[in-house]
C-alpha cells in the first residue's frame, strides 16, 4: 500500500543544534535525493542501510551545507517505503533550505505523525506500537521510557493476541456444540479460558492508573495546619530549599509548586497555606485555595505535628488518595495514630517509607517488566472487552458466542485491525511533525 506521494519534514527539535535531520519518504525520495545531494555516489545507486558524505545544493548549484545522506530502501525502512535522511548542521536556515528544496523537487510537507502513520498502514507496526512511539518521544522519566519501549516491542499486542486466541478457541467450541448439542462444551474449553481472559483483562485495567501517571505525571498537595511542617517536607523531598521555612505559623499564604521525579513519575509538589480559622482576608483565601487544591490533586499528603497536642484536620479527600503523616517526629511524639506514618524532614526518618507508599499509591503493584495501558483508547477497548467476556460467562451458549465475538472486536481495535479512520486520525494528530 505504498503512498502515491512523497512527504518531507524536519525530524529534529526546533532551534539550533549540532546536527539536524530532514527526512523524506515515498516514491520520489531517491530521485529527490539525487538532485539535492552531490557526492562520490548518488543515493539512488546506493544500497539500503548505507550513508554518503557530500554537499547539499540549491537549484543554482550553490552549496547549502555539507553533510551526510542515509538511504533506507523499502520495505526495510521505518515507513516501509524508500526513505532518505539528510543530516546537516543544526542551523534553522540550513534545515529550512533543505526542506524547501525537497518541496521544490516534488515532495510535500508531512502532516503530524505521518511517517509513523505510513509505517502503520504498511504493516510495519500496529496501533499499539504507534502509540508507544509517541509515548517514547514524550517520556519524561525512566519509568515512562521503559513502558513505552515495552509497547514499541509489541508487549501489549502480544498479550492481546494470546487472549484473542483463547477466545477464538472458546467460540469455536461453543459453535461446534450448537451443531452437536448432545455433546456439550467441556468446562476446560469454555469456562476456564473465559475466566483466564477475564482475569487478564482486569489485570490490564488495573495498570491503567500507573500508565497514566507515568506518562502525564501527578499532582501531590501537602495539606495541614499552620506550622505542621509542609514546607520542610517539600524541601526534603526535593533535596533543596524551594519553600521558605520559619517557626512562624502561616508563613505560606498562597500555594507554591515545585517539579521533580519521584518513584519514576513526573511529580508536581504543591505546598499550600496552613488550614485554620482566620479573619485575615488574604489568609482565608489561601486556606480556601489549599482545600480546593487538595480535592483536585492526585494524592494528598495530610500533615499533623507529632510534637504538639493534636488538633486533627479532616479533609474532603477519598482515603485511596490520602497519605497521613505525623511530622517533626525528631522533636518527640505526644500522640499516636496507627493510620499515620511518622516522618522527620530534619533527620530524614520515614522518608524512604513515604516514597514506597507513594509508589504504591501512584503506580499500584504492577511488575517492572509488564506493559501498562497508557491511553484512554486502550482503557476503553479493554473495558468493553471485559464486559463482553463477563457476559459470555453468565449467558447461554448461543448468546455467549455472540458476546465473545464482540469482545474479539474490541481487542482487534487495540491493534488497529478493527478501527475507524476517525480514531486513527485522532491518534496521529497528537504526534509531532517529522515522526
Amino acid at each position: 500500500m505504498i503512498r502515491a506521494d512523497t512527504i518531507a519534514a524536519i525530524s529534529t527539535a526546533q532551534g539550533e543544534g549540532a546536527i539536524g535531520i530532514v527526512r523524506i519518504s515515498g516514491p520520489r525520495a531517491l530521485p529527490i535525493a539525487d538532485q539535492l545531494f552531490e557526492g562520490k555516489k548518488t543515493p539512488s545507486k546506493t544500497r539500503g542501510g548505507r550513508f554518503l558524505y557530500g554537499r547539499f545544493v540549491d537549484d543554482s548549484g550553490e552549496t547549502i551545507d555539507e553533510g551526510v545522506v542515509l538511504v533506507f530502501r523499502g520495505p526495510h525502512s521505518y515507513t516501509g517505503e524508500d526513505v532518505v535522511e539528510f543530516q546537516t548542521h543544526g542551523s534553522v536556515s540550513v534545515l529550512g533550505s533543505v526542506l524547501t528544496r525537497c518541496v521544490e523537487l516534488g515532495a510535500r510537507l508531512a502532516q503530524p505523525g505521518e511517517f509513523t502513520l505510513r509505517a502503520f498502514l504498511e504493516g510495519r507496526m500496529d496501533l499499539n506500537q504507534a502509540e508507544a512511539v509517541n509515548a517514547l518521544i514524550h517520556a519524561q522519566t525512566d519509568t515512562a521510557r521503559r513502558q513505552a519501549t515495552l509497547g514499541l516491542q509489541g508487549a501489549l499486542s502480544k498479550r492481546m493476541d494470546e487472549m484473542s486466541f483463547k477466545l477464538v478457541r472458546t467460540m469455536s467450541a461453543i459453535q461446534a456444540m450448537l451443531d452437536y448439542p448432545e455433546e456439550g462444551v467441556p468446562e476446560e474449553d469454555r469456562i476456564i479460558p473465559l475466566q483466564e481472559v477475564q482475569q487478564d483483562l482486569q489485570h490490564l485495567l488495573d495498570t491503567a492508573r500507573a500508565g497514566k501517571m507515568a506518562q502525564q505525571g501527578a499532582r501531590l498537595a501537602l495539606l495541614g495546619r499552620p506550622n505542621a511542617g509542609k514546607s520542610s517536607l517539600l524541601n526534603a523531598l526535593l533535596g533543596y530549599e524551594r519553600s521558605i521555612v520559619t517557626p512562624i505559623a502561616g508563613t505560606t499564604r498562597d500555594y507554591l509548586e515545585a517539579h521533580m521525579e519521584l518513584v519514576g513519575v513526573p511529580i508536581t509538589l504543591i505546598d499550600t497555606a496552613g488550614v485554620r480559622e482566620t479573619e485575615d482576608v488574604i489568609e482565608a483565601a489561601g486556606v480556601e485555595r489549599a482545600l480546593q487544591l487538595g480535592e483536585n490533586a492526585d494524592l494528598v499528603l495530610l500533615l499533623e505535628d507529632a510534637s504538639q497536642p493534636r488538633e486533627a484536620l479532616e479533609v474532603n479527600v477519598p482515603e485511596d488518595r490520602l497519605v497521613r503523616l505525623q511530622t517533626k517526629i525528631d522533636l518527640g511524639q505526644v500522640w499516636h495514630d496507627d493510620r499515620y506514618l511518622q516522618v522527620s524532614a530534619v533527620t530524614g526518618s520515614g522518608l524512604p517509607a513515604l516514597r514506597e507508599i507513594l509508589r504504591e499509591k501512584l503506580l499500584g503493584d504492577p511488575s517492572r517488566n509488564e506493559v501498562w495501558l497508557s491511553s484512554e483508547r486502550q482503557v476503553q477497548a479493554v473495558t468493553f472487552a471485559l464486559e463482553h467476556v463477563h457476559n459470555a460467562l453468565t449467558l447461554p451458549d448461543e448468546l455467549a458466542s455472540y458476546e465473545i465475538e464482540l469482545a474479539l472486536g474490541h481487542l482487534a481495535e487495540l491493534s488497529g485491525k478493527n478501527v475507524s479512520e476517525e480514531v486513527i486520525d485522532q491518534i496521529f494528530r497528537n504526534f509531532c511533525v517529522g515522526k
